[in-house]
């Protein structure tokens, strides 16, 4: 009989990216709270053995990741140049997105006070935000709303864990919002892992 502990294992190494709770429970014929309980071991004894894998909780869905403080050398094998942070019109842009997801093109670009389609595609190019259906209007404009890595890159496992969302109507507001992300990130050991976003975003 294969073990379940093992083949959780082999799951989420192999498939690289997350797997909902509820596909291993089909395959390996057991329930979610087994899946979950053997995520925590299987977690847990990453820890113990200070071994250089971690287990993520990303909504309904596990993941397999490399330990926060081996992402230089990663980084380095992979030839990767380190990213830089998010410009603030980026930043703006996520956070619409994220406190008032789903959110039309329209609807973000008038609480920004202005024309936000190339940040909203750099963003869904990076895989930030993604496509979540129409909205029921006319021309019925795309809804836009964050995705997993946008989870996993903020250290979180659901949206309910983000901070308040401070007055982005001034600039103390961004600098307030960037800091919680910063904080946010250091205590889960997680660095921003997003691509260069185009210096043309300060034109907006």
């Amino acid at each position: 009989m294969v073990d379940i502990f093992s083949s959780l294992e082999a799951i989420l190494f192999a498939a690289g990216e997350p797997v909902p709770v509820a596909r291993i429970s089909l395959v390996l014929k057991i329930s979610e709270d087994e899946v979950l309980s053997a995520a925590d071991e299987l977690a847990a004894m990453y820890l113990r053995n200070d071994h250089a894998l971690r287990v993520l909780k990303i909504n309904d869905k596990l993941q397999i990741c490399t330990a926060p403080e081996y992402n230089q050398i990663v980084t380095k094998i992979l030839e990767q140049r380190k990213p830089p942070s998010l410009s603030q019109s980026a930043l703006e842009t996520l956070a619409i997105v994220a406190y008032y997801q789903p959110a039309t093109m329209a609807y973000i670009s008038r609480v920004r006070g202005v024309d936000s389609s190339y940040t909203v595609s750099s963003l869904s190019e990076k895989g930030l935000i993604e496509p979540k259906g129409r909205l029921e209007a006319p021309g019925r404009p795309t809804l836009y709303g964050t995705t997993d890595l946008f989870l996993r890159t903020m250290g979180i496992q659901k949206l309910e864990e983000l901070p308040p969302l401070p007055d982005m109507a001034s600039s103390e507001g961004i600098a307030k919002l960037q800091e919680t992300i910063d904080a946010l990130q250091n205590e889960q050991g997680i660095q921003l892992t997003f691509d260069d976003i185009s210096s043309s975003e300060s034109n907006e």
